[in-house]
């Protein structure tokens, strides 16, 4: 049986990399580097860059995740459900976020896709077994 590769999982990898340099580059210039030099305490600054760098492992981890499954086409689907949930939650908080702030925050925009499609692409995965 020969593995064929899940466009929709490598497509979403590449979605997923795409987003982790925004928040490496932009995320960092717009929202970091301004937080840091704030008045607000050592302490806050300190737990918050870490939620921020929590954020960014996460992003590398899961654009990993599914490159690396979405070439090879392994057959991991609680993991990749989990991911993609995940990235679906991600997105609903930045939305309701925006609603309750009545500021737009479009970091959804690249969220859910993401988790949109790595689910679709456990169902094309498990059309084709």
């Amino acid at each position: 049986m020969t593995k064929t590769k899940n466009t929709l999982w490598i497509i979403t990898g590449i979605i997923n990399v795409i987003t982790l340099f925004i928040h490496l580059i932009a995320g960092q210039t717009d929202l970091i580097d301004p937080f840091l030099k704030s008045d607000i305490n050592s302490q806050i600054k300190t737990e918050l860059l870490g939620v921020w760098h929590m954020v960014t492992i996460i992003l590398l981890g899961s654009s990993i995740i599914y490159l690396k499954y979405g070439i090879n086409n392994k057959k991991h689907f609680e993991l990749i459900y989990f991911i993609s949930f995940l990235y679906i939650a991600f997105s609903l908080a930045f939305i309701l976020s925006s609603a309750f702030s009545s500021v737009f925050a479009p970091q959804w925009i690249l969220l859910l896709p993401i988790g949109v499609l790595g689910i679709i692409g456990i169902k094309k995965s498990r059309r084709n077994a």
